[in-house]
């Protein structure tokens, strides 16, 4: 099963309710809110329920507006009605975070489904002998640059256990030179390898948090695939503008990248997926139209979801 981890900007919460709409049993999201208001999660959770797909959101962020502020997120998590699907609250354990906090927010999430979130967090001991903290705890989620695998070991016989790789090699868009092909990962495949249940990654937005950008000038699409060829591994391929010596004309930018996107698509041998979101990157192709770089974004999001959601369905591990 693949689990998306994403903090719950606009267009990532609308890939969201998109994707659930089009693959509801092929993936579970981890989200990490992070922008005021909550009004956004609030809709995306409920149509991902609507969809009957899982979600995992973390209670305590670690970016953003609730970063200090996490009691709007526990009034709307504990009040949030449970539908056929699940609604797990997640447990960031940073470097940071102390062992009262801890207790805390298991505390105040008492009899419900909590999902741990290994993040940095160095005292394994006492997480392993803390009973209530075991039993609540239906998954253990491993951020894998921030636990290496002597800590993931002492988790060998806990609940679900998945493995979280950021696969994306984040630049200024400029800077994605030919051949703007890049290895992205091959979790999908070996996840089961490291004696995990599932796995996940940053999508092409990678780890890295940022507020917001300055003025684009280049703008990139990035776009991910599996080569059948390559034992099934993942690549991701960014297709970035030509004329980028200043911001203005995003539009021409945009339209520069989405004909070399276009160009590769109908080339013989493309192994992107024929996607939702590719039907409308050529869509937008055909109208001439710039939707926006946040729409750009959510497509890009709606792509690489759709696509390791068709993967997993094929290999039959959705229900995994």
């Amino acid at each position: 099963m693949y689990y998306p981890y994403l903090r719950g900007k606009q267009f990532e919460l609308l890939a969201l309710r998109e994707c659930a709409k089009i693959s509801p049993s092929g993936f579970v999201p981890i989200i990490e809110p992070v922008r005021q208001p909550l009004n956004r999660l609030k809709q995306t959770l409920a149509d991902l329920s609507e969809a009957d797909t899982d979600a995992i959101v973390i209670a305590n962020p670690k970016y953003g507006d609730y970063r200090d502020n996490k009691d709007e997120i526990a009034n709307l998590m504990t009040e949030f009605p449970q539908g056929k699907s699940k609604l797990y609250f997640g447990i960031l354990l940073t470097s940071e975070i102390s062992e009262d906090e801890i207790e805390s927010l298991i505390a105040n999430y008492d009899h419900q489904d909590i999902a741990l979130i290994h993040y940095g967090f160095k005292n394994w001991s006492y997480l392993t002998k803390n009973i209530e903290i075991n039993d609540a705890a239906q998954f253990n989620i491993f951020i894998e640059e921030s636990s290496g695998s002597l800590y993931r070991r002492r988790y060998l016989n806990s609940n679900r256990r998945i493995l979280i790789r950021d696969g994306f090699q984040r630049k200024r868009n400029a800077e994605y030179k030919d051949p703007n092909v890049e290895q992205f990962s091959e979790l999908h495949v070996t996840y089961q390898d490291y004696s995990m249940s599932g796995y996940g990654d940053f999508l092409t937005i990678g780890d890295a948090y940022s507020e917001g950008g300055g003025p684009a000038y280049a703008v990139a699409i990035h776009l991910t695939y599996i080569d059948p060829d390559q034992d099934d591994e993942m690549f991701v391929q960014h297709f970035v503008s030509d004329t980028n010596d200043t911001p203005t004309d995003p539009a021409r930018k945009f339209a520069e990248a989405l004909r070399k996107l276009v160009e590769k698509l109908d080339c013989s041998d493309s192994c992107f997926e024929e996607t939702a979101a590719v039907a409308e990157f050529r869509k937008l192709h055909e109208g001439e139209h710039f939707p926006g770089l946040g729409y750009v974004k959510k497509l890009s999001i709606m792509h690489h979801i759709e696509t390791l959601a068709k993967y997993g369905s094929e290999k039959g591990d959705v229900n995994a």
